[in-house]
């Protein structure tokens, strides 16, 4: 993936684009400790999303000893395209959802310092979808481990447009 990226005609609909993406929003399981979100005011709070692809973890250990960069990489697009997926719950459509902050926590070794790499293809492809809409604040922050040993986790703040 390149450095920069282009964000597909403002014509198309941020649905087409993730369809052209050869992506679609996943179904969100319910759990009964947490919501996936929770909107106050403008606000939408999206919990942490792991790297879930119909109900399954794609994923575990620790990025820079078990995990390779790469596979961190498509990890945290999983988790970006599961944050959509809550974000479109608050808001009922793509078009409507803006991201202001993600945070995004990789489970990684000592001497990884390439955070920021992973959170690169979450923010890529957020932009990608969304366009401008999908351009964020953002923090990558190094964690010594996370739920069910994943090696990357996604929170986001969100608004409706």
């Amino acid at each position: 993936m390149s450095q920069f990226v282009t964000p597909a005609a403002n014509t198309d609909s941020a649905s087409d684009r993730l369809q052209a993406l050869g992506l679609a929003l996943p179904e969100l399981r319910d759990n009964p400790y947490y919501v996936h979100h929770r909107t106050v005011g403008p606000s939408i709070y999206i919990s942490g999303q792991l790297p879930y692809k119909d109900g399954w973890l794609l994923g575990q250990g620790t990025v820079g000893r078990d995990v390779e960069l790469e596979t961190a990489r498509s990890l945290a697009r999983h988790a970006a395209l599961n944050c959509l997926a809550a974000a479109v719950q608050a808001v009922g459509d793509l078009d409507r959802v803006r991201i202001v902050q993600m945070l995004v926590f990789v489970a990684s070794a000592p001497d990884f310092g390439e955070q920021s790499q992973v959170a690169n293809a979450a923010s890529e492809l957020l932009i990608e979808v969304l366009g401008e809409n999908g351009r964020h604040a953002r923090t990558a922050i190094g964690v010594a481990g996370l739920p069910l040993n994943t090696p990357v986790e996604i929170q986001m703040v969100c608004t409706a447009v």
